[in-house]
């Protein structure tokens, strides 16, 4: 088996469509051939990029056997387009690992940008004296104090029972609008909390992140965007993190 004849098969093989005596051929020069086997490594890495980054969808059983069944009849009676194909499916691999990778791009850098909102909000609040405007550990002072100053009526725990009191609330602006921002306490060190109401309806997964000494915990809910921010101990912060997000799943 030549070079030539490995470039045009090592699609089909890495994907399990060639035929066992072709595939057996091909690992046995793949054995010896440091080139081939360099193709074969940055295939799979390839597969194993667009696999963890890029979006995948199954197709249902039906449209499976539709397809394959069209791609049999294609083979048969159009050989000489199969070198054809191979290049169009090398090439749509490609677009989509460029379009993941530039989704996994747009959304991290949307994500930094907020953090470093935040973070600077939360240093402000510690630095001045605008910690609170609504300075309460009633759930039911803070809470109506919101009504008609934002366009969405946060929810509003106490963790006191916890070790977390609830000590106020503040509006703040965070990602260019106005959000809610409560505050809770855990002995010297102050936590706060910033939510605004999330623009699409799936949950997203949690993210930690550490900023100049400071703990950040975001998640988003089908009603809620939140984002957490102290100097607590990480470990703590993730304790306050699980009574919120417990809040959040028990409200009506």
């Amino acid at each position: 088996m030549t070079h030539r004849d490995v470039e045009q098969r090592l699609d089909a093989y890495v994907d399990g469509e060639l035929a066992e005596p072709e595939a057996r051929e091909l690992a046995a020069h793949l054995a010896e051939c440091r080139e081939c086997t360099a193709r074969h490594d940055a295939l799979m890495a390839l597969r194993a990029t667009i696999a963890a980054q890029a979006p995948y969808h199954r197709a249902d059983a039906a449209l499976r056997g539709r397809l394959r069944a069209s791609l049999r009849a294609a083979a048969g009676t159009r050989p000489r387009y199969r070198l054809a194909w191979r290049s169009l499916a090398a090439a749509a691999t490609l677009a989509v690992v460029a379009i993941g990778a530039w989704q996994l791009s747009a959304a991290t850098a949307a994500r930094d940008a907020v953090a470093r909102d935040v973070l600077a909000s939360h240093v402000r609040s510690l630095l001045g004296e605008h910690l609170t405007d609504v300075a309460s550990t009633d759930q039911h002072t803070v809470k109506p104090w919101f009504n008609g100053r934002l366009d969405f009526s946060p929810p509003v725990s106490d963790f006191a029972g916890a070790g977390f009191p609830l000590l106020g609330g503040r509006i703040d602006y965070i990602a260019g609008r106005p959000v809610a921002a409560l505050v809770y306490g855990r002995r010297r060190h102050f936590i706060n909390v910033y939510l605004w109401p999330a623009d699409r309806g799936p949950t997203a997964g949690a993210s930690a992140l550490t900023r100049q000494g400071y703990h950040l915990r975001h998640w988003t809910t089908p009603a809620f965007v939140y984002w957490v921010a102290s100097d607590l101990g990480a470990a703590e912060l993730d304790q306050f993190a699980g009574l919120l997000k417990g809040a959040d799943a028990a409200a009506p």
